[in-house]
């Protein structure tokens, strides 16, 4: 804000640390310790004047193209559901992978 920039930053949330979630699912399978919650981003940047929350994929473009308009620096945080841990698995695929591993 203090410089005036325009640059528009998203943030992709799934409301814990994921790495560190990641690991303890796959190494200690339902023994998770300090991983959440996030906090709040978008509450964050709007104390700064810069934003916007989004939920779902519809939401995202109108936010984007506002984010754009401001000529400022936004914040977009995308919420995505906690089990969202990569591209490739969920929490729950990981975490029988753990399961797995430890039963051997």
């Amino acid at each position: 804000m203090q410089y005036k920039l325009a640059v528009i930053f998203v943030v992709v949330n799934n409301q814990q640390y994921g790495t560190i979630r990641l690991h303890q699912e796959r190494r200690y399978p339902n023994r998770v310790h300090g991983t959440a919650p996030n906090p709040d981003f978008a509450a964050y940047a709007r104390a700064f004047g810069a934003g916007e929350l989004v939920e779902s994929t519809a939401q995202f473009m109108p936010a984007f193209e506002r984010a754009v308009k401001t000529g400022l620096l936004s914040v977009i945080e995308i919420r995505i559901p906690q089990d969202a841990s990569t591209p490739a698995a969920t929490l729950d695929q990981v975490r029988q992978q753990g399961e797995k591993l430890r039963q051997k």
